[in-house]
């Protein structure tokens, strides 16, 4: 069992930037790959990017490749999104998700395993 936290959502201007952060409980977090997704009203809960298991690789919804970048610290049990270049189809409830995986990653939504309760960012333009 993992339990995950998410912080550092809020308001912000068209083309500005968020870090978002996700600390995890337990001390299997290197076991776990890591994903942030997010959900928008009305809409289907999304892939934005996910992290191998060592921080080694990583992928992107296309949305976002290269405005976004995901990081994890083993040590600290933190996963980071940093968010630069924001935009109003940006805002929604974003989520941090943990997935039980012997080796590498992926966007699926029904494969990770725990979840935080979210985090709002939205974006004026």
């Amino acid at each position: 069992q993992v339990q995950l936290v998410e912080s550092g959502g809020g308001l912000v201007q068209a083309g500005g930037s968020l870090r978002l952060s996700c600390v995890a409980s337990g001390r299997t977090f290197s076991s776990y790959a890591m994903g942030w997704f997010r959900q928008a009203p009305g809409k289907e809960r999304e892939f934005v990017a996910a992290i191998t298991k060592s921080g080694g690789s990583t992928i992107y919804a296309d949305s976002v490749k290269g405005r976004f970048t995901i990081a994890r610290d083993n040590v600290k049990n933190m996963v980071y999104l940093q968010m630069n270049s924001l935009k109003p189809e940006d805002t929604a409830v974003y989520y941090c998700a943990a997935q039980r995986i012997i080796v590498g990653i992926t966007r699926s939504v029904a494969q990770y395993n725990f979840w935080g309760q979210g985090t709002q960012v939205t974006v004026s333009s």
